[in-house]
């Protein structure tokens, strides 16, 4: 069993910021890769960034150059810094753990507001 819990969200002005944090423990064999992505009502799930064990990472075109991933290994955690946020920005944001022997395991999310 992989247990994946996030924090960090919460309610910030447009242009603030703020950094989530997502730790993995249990049963882990190897982890391939950790990411976010977010749900927001009436919208499709959004895959917002993943970082592989290398170090590889990826964005969707509406975050990058405003949020940034960055995971330790040592720690199996995951941490997503996001700036200048938007009111577009507001979803349940969501941290999933690639496992190479069980498969990928997410958390329960974190909510993130962004409004005046």
């Amino acid at each position: 069993q992989v247990q994946v819990v996030e924090s960090g969200g919460g309610l910030v002005q447009p242009g603030g910021s703020l950094r989530l944090s997502c730790a993995a423990s249990g049963t882990i064999f190897s982890i391939v890769a950790m990411g976010w992505y977010r749900q927001a009502p009436g919208k499709e799930r959004e895959m917002v960034s993943i970082i592989s064990s290398s170090g590889t990472t990826n964005y969707a075109d509406s975050v990058r150059g405003r949020f940034t991933i960055s995971r330790d290994n040592g720690k199996n955690a995951v941490y997503l810094q996001m700036n200048n946020l938007k009111p577009e920005d507001t979803a349940v944001y969501v941290c999933y753990v690639v496992e190479q022997v069980r498969g990928t395991n997410w958390g329960q999310g974190t909510q993130v507001t962004v409004s005046s």
